[in-house]
């Protein structure tokens, strides 16, 4: 990629700026160059924009919302349960089984 523009040019100028190298092939690469030459602009613009693009469109694809979801539940289930063992470690009241910390459930209940 060629120089780095400054922050400013991708509207992010608070934004600390780090490297990602990216594999492409020759003729892809060709492509880049040329549309950067005709866009005034440098691939390692083009390329920033394009992944912005390709981010924007990702927000709203059902199947990236759906995942994303679940991955927040996740996170929430893993976090609940890391509070749950702080709170029995530090409780006040340290007789045994004290607010012990709740079982990690998946959610399902097996009943005979």
């Amino acid at each position: 990629m060629t120089g780095t523009p400054p922050p400013e040019a991708s509207g992010k100028s608070n934004s600390q700026l780090r490297t990602l190298a990216v594999r492409i092939s020759e003729d892809l690469r060709a492509q880049l160059d040329v549309l950067a030459q005709l866009t005034d602009r440098s691939t390692t613009e083009e390329i920033r924009l394009a992944i912005e693009h390709w981010i924007a469109k990702s927000k709203s694809d059902p199947n990236v919302l759906k995942k994303a979801e679940a991955v927040r539940a996740e996170i929430e289930r893993e976090a609940q349960t890391r509070r749950n063992a702080i709170a029995a470690i530090f409780s006040s009241d340290s007789t045994p089984g004290a607010k012990a910390p709740a079982s990690r459930s998946t959610g399902t209940t097996k009943r005979s």
